[in-house]
């Protein structure tokens, strides 16, 4: 078998060989990167490692992805989308390599007339770095990208492959799954008959309105985004409205946008979906932003925070209080609803949810100081942190919101227990005691 490629210069302090994350903020310290172009390479590549883990897409924003050994790109993998129909012809499964991003997939999708249910705001990152940490939409009745999953297979860390069904013991506890456990080489996920969305953004929402009809206003369509740029009211309501599926009329006192608008001031038209109610594919409206940009602002930090349905106005309300403190390093937040699923380690396991999201100019240590302090209003909420974005919790914090981390700490234990898929920040958020 030929060697594996390795991707620049060994380079213990990843200021040249590996480089950063997409951010900036974060230099990889791992030894060397490699990209094996099948799964036989990546099978001997984590064999022959003491430490490894899959890089991903690089829109992570610590150390989560990092390590001391080997970083694995899954992007040396070829794509491989398969589709084949079920459920009488109106769904489907389709197969894929996980280090595919989901821009690759939903256009092989659209193309053999096929979608996903649900896209996250970034066309941009790997399917399987998605949903590992449980990366989502939006929408009333949309669930966390990872919960379309039907199977995995991981390559363990003796360096054979596994696979992990839906309905299995191990399975609720294997998709999100932080990279602990393996490196997915492959996933199969739900599909449907594609189908078309119109987007439109509207302005003139406010937050007395969003208290008095929450509920109305998140399923005024398919996909819902409410943006606010200092908390002091809603400055832009984005609404994706799957076509045949349109809601009712009240736009609850807000008006159309009269051009398209970007939710980051200063941000390019450019680099959004289309607006202004034209339809259109599915893969060109989910997404805020167009593939072939630079997505959101680039040098940025983000934080996100997802709480339960029914705490969703007291969470806005503390934030609101909160904002001063805050507003000088906010560029936008976003607030979006997920569907319940039942994964382990995911944002919305066990309850339908609120997600509050944060972009934050690149300052850490201001951002750090910040996120502490909505941490002390949210976390008594029951809030938890998305596990790619910048968070402060610890593990005993997060143990109490999460409950099903004890176990998730006994699947590492038992699937790999010589920690060769560990890392600091696994270290970190998985600390007993």
């Amino acid at each position: 078998m030929s060697e594996p490629a390795t991707v620049g210069p060994v380079d213990t302090t990843g200021q040249h060989g590996i480089g950063t994350n997409w951010a900036g903020n974060y230099s990889y310290r791992a030894a060397r990167l490699v990209r094996p172009r099948s799964v036989d390479e990546l099978c001997e590549v984590v064999a022959e490692s003491r430490a490894v883990r899959a890089l991903g897409s690089r829109h992570s924003f610590s150390d989560l992805t990092d390590t001391e050994g080997t970083l694995v790109d899954l992007a040396g993998l070829p794509a491989d989308v398969r589709v084949a129909a079920v459920d009488s012809g109106e769904g489907a499964v389709v197969s894929v390599s996980g280090g595919t991003r989901y821009a690759e997939l939903a256009t092989a999708l659209h193309e053999q007339g096929w979608a996903l249910g649900a896209m996250a705001s970034l066309p941009h990152i790997s399917v399987a770095g998605a949903v590992s940490t449980g990366t989502h939409g939006s929408g009333d009745q949309v669930r966390s990208l990872a919960a379309a999953v039907r199977a995995l297979e991981v390559v363990g860390p003796d360096g054979t492959v596994r696979r992990v069904e839906r309905g299995s013991a191990d399975f609720d506890g294997s998709v999100v799954a932080l990279g602990a456990l393996g490196i997915v080489s492959r996933l199969e996920l739900d599909a449907e008959r594609g189908y078309d969305v119109s987007q439109e953004v509207r302005t003139g929402l406010t937050w007395s309105a969003l208290e008095g009809h929450f509920d109305d206003i998140t399923s005024a369509a398919y996909s819902v985004s409410i943006f606010t740029r200092s908390w002091d009211h809603p400055d832009q309501l984005w609404l994706k409205h799957r076509v045949g599926l349109e809601a009712g009329a009240d736009q609850f006192g807000t008006v159309a946008a009269t051009g398209p608008l970007h939710m980051l001031p200063g941000g390019s038209e450019r680099a959004i979906t289309a607006q202004g109610g034209v339809a259109g594919p599915w893969l060109h409206r989910l997404p805020h932003f167009r593939t072939e940009f630079t997505p959101s602002n680039g040098e940025e930090l983000q934080s996100e925070y997802f709480v339960a349905r029914e705490v969703a106005l007291e969470a806005v309300a503390r934030l609101r209080r909160l904002a001063p403190s805050f507003g000088p390093l906010l560029l936008v937040s976003e607030l979006r609803t997920i569907a319940a699923d039942e994964l382990w380690l995911s944002g919305a396991q066990a309850r339908d949810t609120v997600a509050l999201h944060f972009t934050w100019v690149r300052d850490e240590v201001a951002v750090r100081r910040a996120v502490r302090s909505i941490e002390e209003v949210l976390v008594p909420l029951g809030a938890r942190p998305h596990w790619g974005k910048v968070f402060e919790m610890d593990a005993g914090a997060l143990a109490e919101v999460f409950p099903r981390l004890a176990d998730f700490r006994a699947l590492r234990e038992r699937v790999d227990p010589q920690r060769v898929f560990g890392n600091a920040f696994v270290d970190r958020v998985l600390a007993e005691g």
